[in-house]
């Protein structure tokens, strides 16, 4: 009978995940993610040169998946209300259906960020674009791109770490028209 790698792969991808948003990068051991997997610690790095790229090559390519999956929701949308809309309620369905990604990629703050570069596609930048678009547009009132793009991105994800802590109890979905006129009132849109 053949092994399915594939399937090894992606327990020890979930494993990895949890316990990088449970104890951080560095105190995760390539030892407790074997473990937490069911495999031995040669299988790990049959798939991964090192834990290191295991966090990165789950960070990466999420990270600019999500980014792309953002920019193409903004170009079916005409309007910056309806752009900003959509992508804060992709935030907040993406949340819902994977939670410890989303905790990975968004809330937890490590050393892969550092790793970002300008050339690739990110979530923050296509916020941030979004915001500086709408701005030059009149759409949005001046401000620092920067600044703006951050206080929307921390409506969203502050209520999502209340969600993680069971303050919050609806699925963020359901938060989605909330949190986006939020925004609005954010940056000084009317909705």
């Amino acid at each position: 009978m053949m092994r399915d790698g594939h399937r090894t792969k992606e327990r020890i991808t979930r494993s990895a995940l949890k316990l990088f948003v449970e104890k951080g990068i560095t105190e995760a051991t390539v030892r407790d993610i074997s473990q937490a997997a069911g495999v031995a610690e040669g299988t790990l790095y049959r798939h991964f040169a090192s834990k290191e790229d295991l966090a990165w090559e789950l960070f990466a390519g999420n990270f600019m998946a999500f980014a792309r999956e953002l920019e193409e929701l903004a170009r079916g949308e005409e309007t910056f209300q309806a752009r900003l809309a959509a992508m804060v309620g992709r935030f907040c369905e993406f949340f819902d259906r994977d939670p410890l990604l989303f905790s990975y990629l968004l809330l937890a703050q490590h050393a892969q960020l550092h790793k970002v570069t300008e050339d690739m596609a990110n979530p923050v930048t296509v916020v941030r674009e979004l915001v500086a678009q709408g701005m030059a547009k009149g759409e949005v009132p001046p401000a620092d791109p920067e600044v703006a793009a951050a206080m929307v991105l921390g409506v969203v994800l502050q209520v999502a770490v209340f969600k993680i802590y069971g303050r919050v109890r609806q699925d963020l979905a359901a938060l989605a028209p909330e949190l986006t006129a939020a925004c609005f009132r954010v940056l000084q849109v009317r909705g």
